[in-house]
């Protein structure tokens, strides 16, 4: 049996915490390991517990979620924690600017408490997550012309990448599945987890949610391509 995924929760609302702590401890594969209620206290606590998934609010005292998300991934430690921004507010410049903080998903509260256990659940894995209403909103904003300019580093940092490697990441932040992307290759699915694989590890990046965000902006995929 795998080890449980390991969940730090930091909300500034007491309640809030201890509803999330209910709904995830249900599960046999979740373990909460620790509570912060404002972001100082979450970079710390991450830092010693090694949480595998920090799920995240925005707003908060002290040190609020995009800088404290912006600090826990900074630190390039192997299996370092995974953040799953989870916020009240609807907003397109929290969203984008927790994606550049280097989170790896990001839901709204008002989901359903199955939509939370699946994207600790996916975060963990190391996939990345996004509601689906916001993932058009992302692409579509990166993609519209003026959104990401092309950026003089794309060939510096794409060049390790081989022609396959580079199609499979310009499939990734179309918003292409595995199958999806297997389709259009004609290869299996194995091969299309191994080729993003490959290209997350060769670019540094976690997960496909921030390889969308390189690909729109080092220029890989060109506003309105």
């Amino acid at each position: 049996m795998n080890a449980p995924v390991r969940v730090l929760l930091v909300d500034d609302q007491h309640l809030v915490r201890t509803g999330f702590r209910v709904i995830l401890e249900v599960e046999d594969d979740i373990e909460v390991v620790g509570e912060a209620a404002d972001g100082q206290r979450a970079v710390s606590m991450a830092s010693a517990l090694r949480p595998d998934v920090v799920l995240m609010d925005v707003e908060m005292p002290v040190l609020d979620g995009l800088e404290a998300t912006r600090r826990i991934t900074a630190d390039s430690t192997p299996g370092g924690p995974a953040v799953l921004i989870l916020t009240t507010f609807d907003r397109d410049d929290y969203l984008f600017a927790a994606l550049r903080a280097g989170a790896s998903g990001f839901l709204l509260k008002n989901g359903t408490p199955e939509d939370l256990v699946e994207a600790v659940r996916v975060v963990a894995r190391g996939e990345g997550l996004i509601a689906p209403a916001l993932t058009r909103r992302v692409i579509s904003t990166f993609a519209r012309p003026g959104g990401a300019p092309p950026d003089p580093r794309q060939d510096a940092a794409t060049a390790d990448l081989t022609p396959r490697e580079r199609e499979v990441l310009e499939l990734v932040a179309s918003g292409a599945s595995n199958a999806e992307i297997a389709d259009v290759l004609r290869v299996g699915e194995a091969t299309v987890k191994t080729h993003v694989s490959r290209v997350l590890a060769k670019l540094g990046l976690r997960d496909r949610v921030q390889a969308v965000v390189f690909a729109y902006e080092h220029g890989v995929v060109r506003p309105g391509g």
